[in-house]
């Protein structure tokens, strides 16, 4: 009887043969929907790599020729035309729709090339520097501190908390580090010399949960930082002049997570249920209600153009700040098209909605699987992908473009806490309870390795903007450096 199963459903698997001389006419079109080209005329067992060949022809640019991904519908063509497409029927016209991808290819990282030892209590954040040469950690000692990472020692020690460290970012120009504290403090740091600039911005009552910069192409001075706390407000400080600009309060209960998108508008998400969205003036624009429980984590398609600022993978420096400015608007427009920013949220009622939050208030879709709280949602750099970690020790993979569920990426077996993405959108990183790392191979939705090391649980995960390390970093006090 299993037998006769099995061969049933190898028959079902196995794609019926071709017959030769089967033509398919086709259209290209860009996922932003302009047709490129005139209908054609295609063998019906066309590859990929054919359709790119025609498909840089088309664009005028065969001597510089891009790679791209190709769907028709739901079905992305991975072997041909003939063997990835459900529907079979060879009457009507197909749309093709072309994606570029990424230009450079990230390898995974490998091996451990340090474990740099000097925080006393555990490290609850790690993050490179938006040009990927510097490393900060934040750690339960009460301390930052900055790592060479050329020589992978450490460079700096930043002292001058009296609680916990519970979030660190870097201003998109890279000169400054803030760090939020348990002690309700804010702190700013030289990241060159390790000294503190002037002392900590007193204002919230309780500690800080999450901070976020006015991005690079709005504000080249990179001198507004957002920051949101338990106290259930969020100030906006002017970092020149090392004051409050604003303080926004609306919220009824703490605010766990900040995020300054790209037009300008700041989002918040809070343990009200609720996630609002500001203007940079700080007046309230929306208020996007759907969770059934306190709101986690919040993701904008645009946090790793805005991440990065003017730096990209080819480590161009600018000699002027109007020149990187320039820089920073155009790798932004060209990243958005014609599309609003799209954001994501996660929440302990285990789902996540997706919002598009320029044009409505109501969400675009609920994305629910998750059997457990949603600890930590991230888009992947080009915007085709979100991942969610949850406590259900499952990663899931969604369509970043609607919201649809796509995978699991299943091996962990502890909760996750943290995911990453490889800059060039093929691998993703996640970090959990179980004391390991994992890298995901997005295509095939499995497992590309496994990295056992630390001793105990993986708090804080970063892939370096340029692709080539990794720092973990968690219970075991211990930061580990990553490389292929």
């Amino acid at each position: 009887m299993a037998s006769k199963l099995r061969q049933k459903k190898a028959a079902l698997n196995a794609v019926e043969p071709m017959p030769p001389g089967t033509m398919i006419v086709a259209q290209f079109k860009s996922a932003d929907g302009e047709t490129t080209g005139p209908p054609l005329n295609l063998p019906g067992d066309v590859t990929p790599e054919q359709l790119e060949l025609l498909l840089n022809q088309l664009l005028n640019q065969s001597d510089d020729p891009l790679p791209y991904s190709f769907h028709v519908g739901e079905d992305e063509i991975i072997k041909s035309l003939w063997a990835d497409r459900k529907d079979k029927s060879t009457e009507d016209a197909i749309t093709i729709v072309y994606q570029p991808q990424a230009v450079f290819r990230v390898r995974a990282v490998t091996r451990c090339t340090s474990t740099l030892s000097g925080h006393t209590e555990a490290i609850l954040s790690c993050s490179f520097s938006p040009d990927g040469s510097k490393l900060a950690t934040g750690s339960g000692d009460a301390t930052v501190r900055i790592w060479d990472l050329n020589t992978e020692t450490p460079q700096h020690t930043l002292k001058g908390h009296s609680g916990w460290v519970l979030s660190i970012s870097w201003s998109p120009d890279g000169k400054t580090l803030a760090s939020g504290s348990m002690d309700n403090t804010v702190r700013l740091w030289d990241p060159k010399t390790g000294k503190a600039i002037g002392d900590a911005l007193k204002g919230h009552t309780k500690w800080i949960t999450s901070m976020a910069w006015e991005p690079f192409h709005l504000n080249s001075k990179a001198n507004r930082l957002a920051t949101s706390s338990k106290d259930q407000t969020v100030r906006i400080w002017d970092t020149t002049l090392r004051r409050v600009a604003m303080t926004i309060s609306g919220h009824s209960a703490a605010v766990t997570c900040v995020k300054w998108g790209g037009e300008g508008l700041i989002y918040t998400a809070s343990q009200d249920k609720t996630i609002k969205v500001w203007n940079s003036s700080g007046a309230l624009v929306k208020t996007l209600q759907g969770h059934g429980h306190w709101v986690n984590t919040l993701a904008l398609s645009t946090d790793f153009v805005l991440r990065t600022g003017p730096f990209d993978h080819t480590g161009k420096r600018y000699k002027t700040e109007e020149e990187a400015k320039e820089a920073a608007l155009a790798r932004y427009k060209a990243f958005k098209g014609n599309r609003p920013e799209r954001l994501v949220s996660g929440s302990d009622d285990f789902t996540m909605f997706f919002w598009e939050p320029e044009t409505s208030k109501k969400p675009i879709t609920r994305m629910t699987g998750h059997q457990k709280l949603v600890n930590h949602v991230s888009f992947s750099p080009d915007g085709r992908y979100i991942a969610s970690a949850s406590f259900d020790t499952s990663v899931k993979l969604w369509d970043g473009a609607t919201g649809k569920f796509i995978g699991n990426l299943r091996g962990h077996v502890g909760s996750v806490y943290q995911v990453c993405w490889s800059s060039d959108s093929r691998m993703l990183l996640s970090g959990s309870k179980d004391s390991t790392l994992k890298i995901w191979d997005i295509k095939k939705l499995k497992i590309k390795l496994d990295l056992p090391g630390h001793l105990d649980e993986v708090f804080a995960v970063d892939w370096s903007p340029g692709g080539d390390k990794v720092a973990s970093g968690g219970k075991d006090k211990q930061l580990k450096v990553w490389r292929h």
